[in-house]
């Protein structure tokens, strides 16, 4: 799949078929590469003689000046290091100058990536990307490089921080020193999934100064809002397994005094790269928040590093949950999980990656005995809930011995004092693997807050039980659809998905004819669940027409493991005078439009007719006949309806046409050709226009994805701006704003 963003061409990024978006620069020749991780293909560089050698792209791309700018690339290079760089052109194509990014700390055939930002300079209207290999000792040294990105930052959604801070590919000026130690920038042999953009390069290097605790800060301090929690994470790199390295969030008010910090020790395997998380609700009075990361007990000249650091809201595991983070993926530790009762111990599973459903860690369970105890989580906020259902859903996993479990889910008035416990029968934690267990309540009267209880019975001495991803939330319909008649779209929201799984959604009519929903990346055929709640906006449903919906899940066995069945609805087509022309992967722009005239339609066929001497009759071959041709006329009756319209029509995608039934008319995707609106006529200052719209049917664009900003929020956009009009200086309109369009 393309790198999002990408400037390049998917020949150029990927070297697939052939090194075509490739010339050498110096010192080199290139050729196409086998072994690739992006395609079989790589650019392979054979130096010509000592020295550096280096390649770059064909073509240049327009930049804009002061804008930052974001190239990266996986290389391979047994010999010597490597690097990436951005070459800034004038308006004649010369060379301003490189941005280089940091050179790899030796030389590495393993796949690694390299990376560089930077601001385009005065001057600069396009750039290339060059790729290098550093001083070859002589001729015949080999180099590779695959995966190539150039374009606008690659950064985290929803990260507080700003890009430099984050990815450390400019400069160091996010991070300050705060005790004992010295920053720089190097560029270990990282390999990082070939699918993960937001991580690898350069890091932030910090060398310990001298015996003692040493740390580095961000720079900034974004703003937070007062009980909301947050996480911060970032990728640490300790000096040895044994290194006490950490990840801190921190709170502050508005006069910058200090309020909290929340620590997270990373319990570090290896000397290799780990993400360590931590998580906290923001404090009363909070304005501000800050990451840190250090070193517990260093000692000198040793040198620890950070990479992709973030602060950003909390994730909920499961859509409604009211367990906070903290509480439910134990990154940090327990939290506020205790044992009531009994021999049974409550721990952070180390070291990291041992064993999770969720992120690094899980929580370990120990009992001692073949003995019962009770472990209950911290009472949580969950409303007005009297007479609601709700379900509490936690995974279990059965490391040694065994576990009968008795569910129970215990509700609390709004001061917190105990109202009663609704619980389940005993029965025995499946074993092996992960399980996903769960139990449904309906809270009492007065039920305010709740909290999960287990009561665990160890069936011999020294068993063991993991617990991850811990949710409670409100019962609601696992399927909803609702219509929306103003826009002629329905809603269908699924709840309760499989994570994990791949999910298919069919929209059905009333003679069993299924058709795919389209989604964000194309028609939703068994596509991965990353959230377990998916709300679709289906632009295509006929009007006036029932349907309903069918989802199904599937795990990597092919197996259902979920299925979705809705109601039946039927959007109300409205006047029939009138109709809809639809892009389906800009719904935006749909335009409802008066009808003057429809399509006379026609079917072109291709057709070679053979006159045979002496014979009355001609032989004729022909293909399979055309799809429908037509001239659609349509009335706009306002400027804004001819501004709309002609909005619609500006990109030529393809659209999809649908009147009321009735007309004899079916939906149909449709290629626009030259279009006419002359004025109706009348006076000079008539708005109307008759829109002549030359329709050629085509197939359903299965491969176009409903556009929109789940990969980019206001705080992207807040972050990355200092204030509005430089927004709006930025930007031509609001949709360029969504899709990150800049201007020239």
């Amino acid at each position: 799949m393309a790198i999002p963003g990408n400037y390049l061409s998917a020949t150029t990024e990927t070297v697939d078929p052939n090194t075509s978006g490739w010339v050498a620069k110096s010192n080199c020749t290139i050729s196409k590469g086998t072994g690739g991780r992006s395609g079989d293909g790589t650019l392979k560089l054979t130096s010509s003689a000592a020295g550096e050698m280096q390649a770059r792209t064909v073509a240049s791309y327009p930049v804009v000046v002061g804008t930052e700018y974001h190239a990266f690339a996986d290389a391979s290079g047994a010999t010597v290091p490597d690097r990436i760089g951005i070459r800034w052109l004038n308006a004649s194509s010369t060379e301003i100058s490189i941005s280089w990014g940091v050179t790899t700390a030796s030389a590495s055939a393993t796949w690694h990536r390299i990376a560089v930002a930077d601001l385009a300079p005065a001057t600069a209207v396009s750039a290339q990307v060059v790729v290098s290999c550093v001083t070859p000792g002589a001729g015949g040294v080999i180099g590779a490089f695959e995966n190539v990105y150039f374009g606008l930052p690659v950064r985290t959604a929803g990260n507080l921080l700003a890009f430099d801070t984050e990815s450390l590919e400019r400069n160091t000026s996010g991070w300050a020193v705060e005790s004992n130690c010295s920053i720089s920038r190097t560029a270990p042999m990282a390999q990082w999934p070939v699918d993960y953009y937001v991580a690898g390069g350069a890091m932030l290097t910090a060398t310990v100064t001298a015996n003692g605790n040493a740390s580095v800060k961000t720079v900034e301090k974004p703003a937070a809002t007062a009980g909301v929690e947050y996480q911060g994470y970032a990728y640490l790199n300790p000096p040895t397994a044994g290194s006490t390295c950490w990840v801190e969030l921190r709170f502050y008010d508005a006069s910058d005094v200090q309020l909290s910090a929340t620590r997270a020790n990373l319990s570090a395997p290896g000397t290799g790269i780990y993400r360590q998380k931590v998580s906290a609700v923001a404090p009363a009075s909070t304005a501000y928040a800050q990451l840190a990361c250090g070193i517990t007990s260093g000692t000198a000249a040793q040198v620890f590093r950070v990479d992709t650091a973030v602060i950003a809201t909390a994730p909920v595991l499961r859509e409604g949950s009211v367990v906070p983070y903290a509480d439910a993926s134990f990154e940090k530790d327990v939290a506020g999980w205790t044992v009531i009762s009994g021999v049974a111990t409550l721990a952070r599973l180390t070291p990291w990656g041992t064993d999770a459903l969720e992120e690094s860690y899980s929580m370990t369970v120990t009992s001692s005995t073949a003995t019962t105890s009770v472990v209950r989580s911290a009472v949580f906020p969950i409303g007005d809930a009297a007479g609601l259902a709700f379900t509490a859903e936690y995974g279990m996993k059965v490391a040694s011995g065994g576990f009968n479990l008795t569910r129970t889910i215990r509700w609390y008035d709004a001061s917190g004092s105990f109202l009663s416990a609704s619980s389940g029968s005993a029965a025995a934690v499946p074993s092996p693997n992960w399980w996903l267990l769960s139990f449904q309540a309906t809270a009492p009267a007065s039920a305010a807050k709740a909290a999960i209880e287990w009561t665990l019975t160890a069936t011999s001495a020294s068993s063991v039980l993991r617990v991850d991803k811990v949710s409670l939330w409100e019962s609601l319909p696992l399927v909803d659809v609702t219509t929306n008649d103003a826009s002629a779209y329905v809603t269908l929201t699924l709840r309760e998905l499989p994570v994990g799984d791949a999910l298919t959604v069919w929209r059905r009519t009333s003679d069993g004819a299924r058709t795919l929903v389209r989604g964000t990346n194309g028609l939703i055929d068994s596509e991965l669940i990353t959230s377990s709640l998916l709300v679709v906006e289906d632009y295509e449903a006929s009007l006036g027409v029932p349907v309903d919906y069918y989802a199904e899940a599937r795990n990597s066995s092919n197996i259902i493991t979920a299925t979705r069945d809705s109601a039946t609805v039927t959007l109300d087509p409205g006047d029939v005078q009138y109709g809809w022309l639809k892009d389906p992967g800009n719904p935006q722009r749909n335009c409802h439009v008066m009808i003057a005239r429809a399509p006379d339609w026609q079917r072109p066929i291709q057709q070679a007719e053979y006159r045979v001497r002496g014979r009355r009759d001609s032989v004729i071959h022909s293909d399979v006949r055309g799809g429908l041709e037509g001239d659609l006329v349509v009335y706009t009756q306002t400027d804004d309806e001819r501004i709309r319209l002609n909005w619609l029509l500006d990109s030529g995608n393809i659209l999809l046409w649908q009147v009321a039934p009735g007309m004899g008319e079916e939906d149909v995707y449709v290629a626009v050709g030259q279009v006419a609106f002359p004025r109706g006529g009348g006076v000079a200052t008539d708005p109307w226009r008759v829109w002549t719209l030359p329709l050629k049917q085509v197939d359903n664009p299965t491969t176009v994805g409903v556009s929109g900003s789940a990969g980019r929020t206001w705080q992207d956009i807040l972050t990355e701006y200092p204030t509005w009009q430089a927004v709006l200086d930025a930007f031509d309109t609001w949709e360029d704003v969504m899709f990150n369009r800049r201007n020239s």
